[in-house]
Parts: structure tokens; sequence; C-alpha cells
């Protein structure tokens, strides 16, 4: 059982020993004998399930009795609910969400600080941000007077918020209080690990850890607000495979007696949906049929062709992979299903040629189409669409070392991961992909060596964890380190000059910026009158920030006649959005050398994986700042 506050939990223990008149409880809580009358009426209220009730005796005071001697005990068994004090402002954050959106009653911030020692100022300036995220789900919180504060939304936003959040909790931490007693039943996600393992095998859905770990949090939020009377309602969905379908009614049955009560036809509708936009499709290019799926494949294939020359419209391997991962991502766009990519900001900065190009196709697409696709969506993407270029645009290595590769992430992750270890241990060969629970089942390891997304326990045969973006020491244990070698010292001799390099130390915005640098270009004949305008409009899509005060504007598509970095240096900083750009590298990029881009693009990530921005800032003069990123280069 869990009190919507400390003074309640209290009141509880106290009763549950002794039999107290209300004038005194009124003393001990320093509260009106008013106050103590509606906090006994609420403990009524959570025990009306439990066989006992708080009664008052007018000589003696309140005392328990016990109604159903057989559920008091079971309810006397459970560990007692305690939490710990958050301590900083996240934390309060995180356990503020989770009062407003598990709690039947109003919440006083008094009450609140007096249960974690802060005061009332502090959890105020936290119900901003708190404020904000529950914006993201149109929920809001209204306040009464004498009353507190309240959270109003559909349900379905409740449940989509509070699983998102605890979801976030356990990646960072997956012993929190609030996963394991404040959020939900106590023991519910051990409890139904098994059952859905089970029921996704059964039924032959294919899921990733982290998928099948978000459908347990959100079957164990379900479970929740079904018991405490808050069912889902009035939502349904287009028919999906049958394979979905069985898949969630079974699911249904398996909660019918967690929950205790009935579950509803909407429960099911949205089950079956959350399934079917979170599974991973193991179909081949010639059995998917012409849909909306294949016609945004199509759509983006064509647009990079076009507007960037790479050509990626033969690639049988790409087509398949994007064909299967759109196909649920347009089931997840349709009924604005979110799920995380906790890989996005990496993304970003180790693909950032593939972001823009996939970037501005699917803004592209966009413009005809009633969906929304989320950045997290366009992240996955990009991922494809990297390892297609990759493949295409960088090839030409011999793998010979035969390596078991253990990775449960995602069908995007496994592609990257491959990806990856081909560019840069070329002599590798992956010759198996087996999830965490299959390596687990088999008795050896016939390859030379298991590469892995985790922790695992060997099998005769060493096992080197790397992680999907690995670090220097991960690289180290796999082999020699071995960088793909795009960013000599030429890159820097026939991309960059004095020319086109400027120091601004005087206050200016970002689109004087984008202005003053266009027009220098176009004087030059380098870009004609629509670069400007297509610069603006690929910022305003999402920030060109590619971390660390590196900002990397350019326009939509190959538009320049000439390929120009034009370095621009703020030491007093521009502000780019919501952060602040210091060192800016304009990229004007013609279609005739378009597969030296890739190799632009290696030099910032470069720059950012040295931490170079604050002395390229700090730089003086042109043959400074070019000194600065040889040394860099020179790392590598």
């Amino acid at each position: 059982m869990r009190f919507p506050n400390q003074r309640l939990a209290q009141l509880y223990d106290l009763l549950q020993n002794e039999t107290l008149p209300q004038d005194e409880l009124a003393r001990r809580f320093n509260v009106s004998t008013r106050t103590v009358r509606t906090d006994v009426t609420a403990l009524n209220g959570m025990l009306v399930d439990h066989g006992a009730r708080f009664v008052l005796n007018r000589k003696e005071g309140y005392q328990l009795k016990i109604d159903d001697a057989v559920r008091y005990s079971l309810l006397q068994q459970q560990s007692p609910s305690h939490l710990r004090v958050p301590r900083t402002s996240a934390a309060r954050v995180h356990y503020l969400l989770t009062r407003f959106l598990t709690s039947a009653f109003s919440l006083k911030l008094e009450d609140l600080a007096d249960e974690w020692f802060v005061s009332r100022a502090t959890l105020q300036s936290d119900m901003a941000e708190v404020r904000e995220w529950l914006g993201r789900y149109r929920l809001s919180v209204e306040t009464k007077p004498r009353y507190g504060m309240k959270l109003f939304g559909s349900e379905v936003a409740i449940r989509t918020c509070l699983t998102d959040l605890l979801y976030q909790i356990a990646l960072e931490d997956s012993d929190n209080p609030l996963l394991n007693i404040e959020a939900l039943n106590s023991g519910i996600l051990d409890q139904l690990q098994p059952l859905l393992q089970e029921c996704f095998s059964r039924f032959h859905i294919r899921m990733t850890d982290d998928s099948e770990f978000y459908l347990r949090l959100y079957c164990a939020v379900a479970v929740r607000r079904i018991s405490e009377g808050h069912p889902l309602s009035d939502f349904s969905a287009e028919d999906v495979d049958e394979d979905v379908r069985d898949a969630a009614r079974h699911i249904v049955n398996l909660l019918r007696p967690v929950t205790g009560k009935d579950i509803s036809p909407s429960e099911e509708a949205y089950l079956r949906v959350n399934i079917a936009a979170r599974r991973i499709e193991e179909i081949a290019p010639s059995a998917i049929s012409p849909d909306d799926g294949e016609s945004l494949v199509n759509y983006i294939l064509s647009y990079i062709n076009t507007q960037y020359n790479f050509n990626l419209q033969n690639d049988p391997q790409l087509r398949a992979d994007l064909l299967t991962h759109i196909k649920t991502m347009i089931t997840r766009m349709r009924y604005q299903i979110n799920i995380p990519n906790p890989l996005l900001a990496n993304i970003k900065q180790h693909y950032p040629l593939a972001y823009d190009v996939t970037l501005a196709a699917v803004s592209s697409w966009g413009k005809y189409t009633p969906y929304v696709i989320s950045e997290n969506e366009i992240g996955f993407l990009v991922l494809h669409i990297g390892v297609g270029l990759e493949r295409h645009y960088n090839v030409g290595y011999q793998r010979h070392p035969q390596v078991l590769l253990v990775c449960d992430t995602g069908n995007s992750t496994v592609r990257m991961i491959q990806a990856m270890l081909m560019r840069k241990y070329p002599q590798i060969v992956v010759s198996n992909i087996v999830s965490l629970r299959q390596y687990e089942q088999q008795g050896s390891v016939e390859e030379d060596f298991v590469i892995s997304t985790a922790r695992l326990s060997e099998k005769d045969k060493p096992v080197v964890v790397m992680s999907p973006f690995p670090t220097d020491y991960q690289l180290e244990q796999i082999g020699k380190l071995v960088l793909v070698d795009r960013t000599r010292p030429y890159m820097l001799e026939k991309f960059f000059d004095a020319s086109h390099f400027r120091i601004i130390d005087r206050p200016m915005t970002q689109s004087e910026l984008f202005r003053s640098l266009c027009d220098q270009l176009e004087q030059e004949g380098v870009v004609d009158a629509a670069f400007f305008p297509s610069v603006e409009e690929r910022e305003a899509i999402v920030s060109t920030m590619l971390g660390e005060g590196i900002a990397l504007p350019h326009a939509l598509g190959l538009l320049a006649k000439k390929t120009v970095v034009y370095t621009v240096l703020a030491p007093q900083g521009i502000s780019w959005g919501d952060e602040t750009a210091c060192v800016i590298f304009l990229l004007a990029i013609s279609k005739t050398e378009y597969e030296e881009a890739m190799a632009i693009y290696d030099l910032f990530v470069t720059f950012m994986r040295e931490r170079a921005m604050a002395r390229l800032r700090d730089s003086k003069d042109f043959d400074s700042f070019k000194a600065v990123a040889m040394d860099c280069l020179s790392r590598l």
C-alpha cells in the first residue's frame, strides 16, 4: 500500500499500535482535527480492499477494526514502502512526476516539502520542469486553493508518460526505489518477465531486450492503473497480424488475475498496437507488399540520390532493413507511440553526414504526409542509411578472423556495429549474430572470439565487451586501433583557406552570420541565391550543433558549385538555439566532390573526439587554426 504523503504513512503506523483521539492526533501532527478526519477517511479508502478500517470510538478515539483477517494479514506481510529522500533536483523531478502520475489524491507542495526536508520554494522551482515534462504528453497540473494540485489528461497519456519516465529511470539506476516501491506493485517486473518471454516465444514475436523491457514496464503500469480503477476506454485500432493479436490476448489473460478486475477490449487493442510497434520484422524484401512503408523507402533513397549523389537504390540489404523498420515505425507514428533512442546524441556526432541526408529526405517527405516523425525515429533511420553509405562509399577491406557478435539492442544497432567493425578492423568476419539469451543457451563457441554489447560468461573463448560507440580502451581490447584514413592533411589544404576564415569578436545573431557568409560565397560564384534560404531552412528543421560548441550549418542538398568550408571562430559565442556555438563551419558542398564530403565530416568528428573546440576557438589567425587542426589529425 502506497501513501500519497508522509503524514498518512505515519498516521497509519500510529493507529495500528494504539487508539488515539482526534485532539491528540491533531497535536502530534500539528494539524486541525478536521484534517485528521480527512486523513482517516483517506486511509479508510485505501484499506477498503484489505479487510480493515479505522473507526471512531467517541470515548477513546480512533481504533483499528479488522473485518477480514486473511486479507489484512496479507497486507501486514508486505514490506513497508518507505522511500529514500530525493537529494538532487533531477531526483525530485522524478519523484514529483511519479507522485502526480500515480496519486488518486491532490498533492500539496507543503506536505512534500516536509517529507523531503526542503523548502516549498525549492519544489516550486522543480515544478517548472515537471510541467514541461508533462506538457510533452498533453498533461497538465491544476491547482485548487486549500486542496492542492492534481494531474489532468487522458489515460493513454498518463500511462505513456509514466512508462517513459520509468524506462529512463531504469537506464540510469535499475535499483531506484521509484521502480521497485513507489510507481509499481512490488515484484511485478520480476513476475512479468518470464510470462512475457514465454508469450513472445510461443507466438514467434521477436523483440530486442530494450523493447521487451519497455513492454514489461507498460504492462506493470497497466496492472496498477487497472487495479486502482483507471481502465483504458474508447481506444480502437486497425487490425494487426494474427500472431500479435494472439499474443495480446494471451497477455491480457495473464494480467486479469493479477489486476483482479475485468480488462476491457480497449486495453487489449492498445496492447496490440504497442506490440506491433516494437516487434522486429523478419521479412524478405520480396515478401513486403507495396504500402506506405515501401513508398517512404523509395522516396528517401530517391531523394538522397537526386540531392546528394549517393546512389543507394540498388542495395537490397539496405532496402530490407529500412522496410522492416519503417513498417513498425508507421504504426508508431499513426498512434503517436514514442520509443526512446538512447544513442541519438552519439548518432548525430558519429554519423553527421548520414544524419543530414536522412533528415533532409524525411523533412521533404513530411510535407506530403500527416505523420510527424520524431528525432528518435530519424536517428534509427540514420543508422541504416549510415551503414549503406559505409558499405558503398568506404569498401575494399578484407576480413579473416571469425567473430561471434552478441547484440540484442535492435536491428539497426547490429548493422551499425557490423559496419563499424568492418571499417575499423578489415580482417574481421562476423560469422554469426545472436541475442544474449541465445548465447547463454549455447554450449560452446566455434568462432575465434566473442564481441558483446554486454558482459557475458566465457565459453572457452575470449569475450570482449564493446558499446555501440566504443571507447578507445574497448577498441584496444579488440585489437590494434585502426581508424578510417580519410582525414589526411590534404583535406585541410584542399577545402580550407585563409579567404574563408573569419574571427568574429562582436555580438552577432545566427541569421546575420548566415547572411554575411552566404553573400560572400555568392559574390565569389561558389553558390547561387538559393543557398542562403536553404541554409536557414535546414537550421529551422533541427539545430546543426554537433556538440562541444561546434556547429556545422549547411544547405539541404549539394547546392554549391565548388566545395568550400567557411571557418568562423566566435570567442564570445553565437546563440545557436538553446546552445552557444564558438566554432562554426559553414559547409558548401558540390555534387562533383560529394564523395569527399564524408572525409570532411570525419574531420569535424575528430575535433569532437579530441575535445579541440577551446584550442580552435582561441586561435589568433588561420595559420594557428590550421596548426591546431593538424595536431588533432596527427593523434590519429
